[in-house]
């Protein structure tokens, strides 16, 4: 098995637990929009998009920019509300995410979210500096687009071959296959591990903490030492 030295998590339906929510604020944006609700599978579908491509995707009757706006709007303000108490992490999240950092791992975010609310999560845990480094939809490309991925890599001067991209969706996946990094697909979040495995992750798992067992059994983790980061 490679030893890697970078990991790249994806956030909604990866770490946290939030994909319940993104649906019900995907219909009630429908609601308050005058159209028809798509079904629970197909916003399971887009979760991964940035949120304007995630729209254009469900809606693409919003040919006009000002709905799909306003689309977001609705989604974004009830999904505010329902995050007044924070999507919990997946059991073995946290604990692992520590151990990885304890082994020498960088820890970083590659996610569909945008910069105002994956700060507004992390500000709110208290975790604004917790990971080395984090990309969002809205500051760079949209999944499946690898650029984000390519950013990560150049700003600590990590190959391809040498980082993880852990992701629940087929956007995850393809994406880190376009930037030639490995990837693990989650099974527990928006997507079925059948789906996912037609992306040829190299672990597909059930339970976070089977990407901790995973990674241990390389035999030593090459450190990333801070004076050789770029950028």
């Amino acid at each position: 098995m490679r030893d890697y030295r970078l990991l790249i998590f994806d956030w909604d339906g990866t770490l946290v637990d939030s994909i319940g929510r993104i649906v019900e604020s995907m219909h009630a944006a429908a609601d308050a929009c005058g159209l028809r609700r798509r079904t629970d599978e197909q916003v399971k579908g887009i979760i991964g998009l940035g949120l304007p491509e995630a729209i254009r995707s469900l809606h693409p009757e919003l040919s006009d920019p000002r709905r799909v706006e306003q689309f977001r709007v609705h989604y974004s303000a009830h999904y505010l509300a329902l995050e007044a108490q924070p999507s919990a992490f997946f059991e073995g999240v946290q604990d692992s995410l520590a151990a990885f950092r304890s082994q020498g791992y960088v820890l970083t975010v590659a996610t569909g979210k945008s910069r105002h609310g994956l700060n507004r999560v992390l500000q709110g845990l208290g975790w604004l500096d917790y990971f080395d480094a984090t990309r969002c939809a809205d500051e760079t490309a949209s999944k499946p687009d690898p650029l984000m991925l390519e950013e990560i890599l150049g700003q600590f001067g990590v190959e391809p071959r040498d980082a993880l991209m852990v992701g629940d969706s087929s956007f995850d996946l393809l994406m880190a296959r376009r930037a030639g990094i490995d990837c693990v697909a989650v099974g527990y979040g928006a997507q079925p591990l059948k789906a996912l495995r037609a992306h040829s992750p190299v672990l597909a798992i059930e339970h976070f903490n089977e990407l901790r067992a995973w990674l241990e059994r390389c035999v030593e983790i090459p450190r990333v030492e801070a004076d050789e980061y770029v950028g």
